[in-house]
Order: C-alpha cells, then sequence, then structure tokens
C-alpha cells in the first residue's frame, strides 16, 4: 500500500463513495481512505463510511461566517488525520482559493458530462444531463479532474463516453453515466495514487506503467 491518505468529500448518497472503497477493499487502489467529510449530516456517504470502518466526520458551515473560516475548519481536521489526497463526490460547496491552492493538484474532482462542455456554476446532477439532452449531442459521459479555482476547469484526468439515445430522459442518462463515473473514478484514484499523473499546463499525462 502507498503512504496515500484520501479524503472523500460526499454529501449525498455516495456511490463513488463507494466505487472507490470496492476499489481499495478489492487491492486495485494501493491507498487508505482514512475520512468521509460531509456537510449534511443526514448524508448516506456518511453510513457507508461508518459500514466499511472508515470515520464520518460531519462539518457543518452553520457557524462559519464565509467561504474561508469554513475550509479553515475543514483543513485543520484534514491536517490531524495526514490527509494527502481529496476526492470530490457530488461536493457542491464552493471551495475557498486558498483551501485550492493549499491542496493544489491534489484535488480530484467527478463531473457527469463531457467537460469543457456541460460545466460551470450551477451545472450539477439531472441539471447536466437536461442540458445534454436539450444540445442534441450524440454522446455524453463523464470527466475525472483536477480542481483548480475555476469550475470544472481543472486539467482532465480521464473521461468515459455513453452513447445519448433517442427515447432517453434525463434519467435514464444519468444512469448510465454514473455507471461509467464509478469506473472513471477509479482508474483515476488509480494512477493518481501509482504516481503515473503529470499535469503539463492544462493537460494531464499518463506516464507508462513502471
Amino acid at each position: 500500500m502507498s503512504d496515500t491518505r484520501i479524503a472523500v468529500f460526499s454529501p449525498g448518497n455516495g456511490s463513488n463513495l463507494q466505487a472507490l472503497i470496492d476499489g481499495v477493499e478489492a487491492g486495485d487502489i494501493a491507498a487508505e481512505i482514512k475520512v468521509v467529510v460531509s456537510n449534511r449530516k443526514d448524508a448516506l456517504s456518511l453510513e457507508r463510511a461508518r459500514k466499511h470502518g472508515i470515520e464520518p466526520l460531519y462539518i457543518t458551515p452553520v457557524d462559519c461566517k464565509d467561504a474561508v473560516e469554513y475550509f479553515n475548519k475543514v483543513s485543520k481536521e484534514l491536517e490531524a488525520r495526514g490527509i494527502n489526497l481529496i476526492c470530490l463526490a457530488g461536493f457542491l460547496l464552493k471551495i475557498s482559493p486558498e483551501f485550492i491552492r493549499k491542496y493544489k493538484g491534489r484535488i480530484l474532482n467527478i463531473h457527469p458530462a463531457l467537460l469543457p462542455g456541460f460545466g460551470g456554476k450551477g451545472m450539477y446532477g439531472h441539471r447536466v444531463h437536461e442540458a445534454v439532452l436539450e444540445s442534441g449531442v450524440k454522446f455524453s459521459g463523464c470527466t475525472v479532474h483536477f480542481v483548480d479555482e475555476e469550475y470544472d476547469r481543472g486539467p482532465i484526468i480521464t473521461q468515459r463516453v455513453v452513447q445519448v439515445m433517442d427515447d432517453d430522459t434525463a434519467e435514464t442518462l444519468a444512469s448510465r453515466v454514473l455507471v461509467e463515473e464509478h469506473k472513471a473514478y477509479k482508474e483515476a484514484v488509480k494512477l493518481y495514487v501509482e504516481g503515473r499523473l503529470e499535469i503539463k499546463g492544462r493537460r494531464v499525462v499518463v506516464k507508462r506503467d513502471r
């Protein structure tokens, strides 16, 4: 196992979290998921964490005056646990620039479309799939990317593609994309943990397996 200690930020039902847990438990990802962080107390992801012996951590932004204060609070919790990789999974809070700079090159995100299309502020969940269908494109998919200070604009690590069917709804498209999300996130985290990702400008180069 590598010395990669992962925090997954997951305030929802945690299906991508589960994919990463499965990858670690199967030995495909040589890392440890130390903590699951949620800004929602009732998140199913926290229960998933408990079931797998991972620390669930609820941190509310309610008592914080702004994002800087909130993410300073989060950062202290991560430091106490030696976290060196953050995986966002449905985490919708705007992350402070200070936090992003502190963990530059160590924050990954999964987006349910082929970036740079159908990304940006307000583009999340079924809104993305509805926009895809309205656009008339024939293919959609998902993207795993490094996080920078612009919404959904960080260097792309991997993408997976699904065909948009003529009779698709946002729900049916989302279900097929989600299957690919689970594969893509495990692949991206595996590559990161193995030290095979190199950022060159806005591109991510995958180095050959050693």
